[in-house]
């Protein structure tokens, strides 16, 4: 009975695979592409940190291996956002077997649409939310109370609000799959408004680390998606087909 399982698994196991080293590889050479401009993009990711106060103008590190790992960081980052499209992919090729053939080629919808969102959510995070978060972070800053932030800290914090709005741009499409697939309606979405609005709350909360400023400035956004979620998959989804008689 264990053979035969495992025989009937197996096929499945080689498949995820293949599909997964071909992303680890395109995540690698992305990262390995975007280190030989880790400077340039480091001083991209800082500028927005010297412009939010005057009495800002320099980042330290204390460990002498922490630029190279602040560095390599950000190359990851840069990495794993390029590869976004390859990885979308994956994840709809691996799952297609299971489709109807008109599915299938949905894949470049999927992938169209989830990586739009991706970008504009790491974009709006980078121009729209970094730059009010930072100014209110530093608005504490004196003549005799100086920040002085640490370059590893400071990239990590930027590199955790950049995916986390990334990701939490695509909570319109995974609401829309969902009414698409059948799986959930817009009702559902309505009725559960409050308990998710909660959890969104509890997530801004831990993103904005503990700041109440932060958390609205986190929370406000995803609360729009939400909405835009839910009218969406009232719009596009999947409508039922009357019963023949």
């Amino acid at each position: 009975m264990l053979s035969r399982s495992l025989e009937y698994f197996a096929p499945h196991h080689q498949e995820l695979r293949r599909r997964l080293i071909r992303v680890f590889a395109t995540i690698a050479l992305s990262t390995g592409g975007a280190y030989l401009f880790s400077k340039q993009l480091a001083r991209i990711f800082i500028e927005p940190l010297l412009a939010a106060s005057p009495l800002m103008d320099k980042l330290v590190y204390t460990n002498l291996p922490e630029a190279f790992m602040a560095y390599l960081k950000l190359s990851l980052l840069v990495g794993v956002v390029v590869s976004f499209p390859v990885l979308l992919y994956q994840i709809w090729m691996f799952v297609a077997p299971g489709l109807r053939k008109n599915e299938k080629k949905l894949a470049t919808t999927v992938v169209f649409w989830g990586t739009l969102l991706f970008a504009t959510g790491v974009l709006f995070a980078f121009f729209a939310i970094l730059p009010r978060m930072l100014t209110y972070f530093l608005s504490y800053a004196r003549p005799e109370l100086q920040p002085l932030p640490k370059l590893g800290l400071y990239l990590t914090f930027v590199a955790r609000t950049s995916l986390a709005f990334g990701l939490a741009f695509e909570i319109p499409f995974l609401m829309v799959m969902a009414g698409k697939a059948g799986v959930v309606q817009a009702s559902y979405f309505r009725s559960k408004r409050l308990y998710f609005y909660g959890a969104i709350v509890i997530l801004a909360f831990l993103l904005g680390a503990g700041d109440l400023m932060a958390t609205i400035l986190l929370a406000i956004p995803l609360f729009a998606l939400y909405e835009a979620g839910v009218f969406l998959t009232a719009l596009f989804g999947r409508k039922k087909t009357p019963k023949s008689v």
